[in-house]
């Protein structure tokens, strides 16, 4: 398969996982390319484009979010489920965007009590900001244990490295990977790496997956908010291609939360508890 074969697919593909929006994921740019030798010449590169969501829960503001203009709806239901919103998808009266997809109302089905939220998540490099948490917020819970098979977490390494469709081509995503047992079930991007594991979670609920029997595998970096993300969702197994905090480590202690670093087709490091089993 050519490369351009390889792009074409990977449209068509990418193509039934957008909302139904006519703007343009990629947009088309020049620059400079300067080399060490002193040569120079200029290239025509694809580059991501970024949306901006606002959500709004109740009628209220709740938070606005700097993402990819595709999986929305997993986004917000994800979002709504990791921040303590809600606890399944049943919670959720309906969710409905605007013409442009900027902004999301969600109406949920019982009355919540709001205090004022945190201005930016503590890792997120993507301007993501939260105006108003649930003042009653759903508290996580110790996570169950899960098997899982060392073949399984080198598979879906195996798969993570052939690529996304808009990493391979712009550079600028983090990916994501859902997985129950050695069963594929989602992948997703976007560029926030906080956003891509709000799309897998968002994606489970929809689907009426357990979370508590998945295994999500990131891209990004594993700091104690990312692992609190994870366990808010439920989800007993975080694998990730990066590495994680000493904080994040003693967090997934305290919860029963499996952490693996360092994730690639032919090596992987497991930490606290899940280390102690299998040495």
């Amino acid at each position: 398969m050519t490369g351009s074969d390889k792009e074409d697919k990977g449209k068509e593909v990418f193509k039934d996982t957008v909302t139904g929006s006519k703007n343009e994921l990629i947009d088309r740019s020049e620059s400079l390319m300067i080399r060490a030798d002193g040569s120079k010449s200029i290239r025509e590169e694809k580059l991501l484009r970024e949306h901006e969501l606002n959500i709004i829960v109740n009628d209220r503001p709740v938070m606005r979010l700097v993402c990819t203009l595709d999986n929305l709806y997993e986004l917000v239901l994800g979002r709504l489920k990791t921040e303590g919103f809600i606890d399944k998808a049943e919670d959720v009266f309906k969710i409905w965007f605007c013409r442009y997809e900027n902004e999301a109302t969600v109406l949920l089905n019982k009355e919540i009590v709001f205090e004022e939220g945190r201005n930016k998540e503590l890792s997120c490099c993507t301007g993501n900001r939260s105006f108003l948490l649930r003042k009653d917020g759903i508290k996580p819970e110790k996570l169950p244990a899960v098997e899982w098979k060392e073949e399984w977490i080198f598979a879906l390494a195996g798969r993570f490295a052939e690529g996304m469709y808009l990493h391979n081509i712009t550079g600028s995503t983090h990916s994501c990977i859902l997985a129950r047992g050695d069963e594929i079930l989602f992948s997703c991007e976007d560029i926030g790496r906080h956003n891509a594991v709000d799309k897998a979670v968002g994606y489970a609920l929809k689907e009426g997956i357990p979370l508590s029997q998945c295994i999500i595998y990131t891209s990004g970096r594993v700091p104690v908010d990312m692992a609190e993300k994870v366990i808010a969702a439920g989800i007993p197994v975080l694998v990730s291609k990066s590495l994680p905090t000493a904080d994040a480590v003693e967090l997934a202690g305290e919860y029963g939360l499996t952490i693996i670093g360092g994730a690639r087709p032919d090596s992987m490091r497991v930490y606290g508890e899940a280390r102690q089993r299998i040495s």
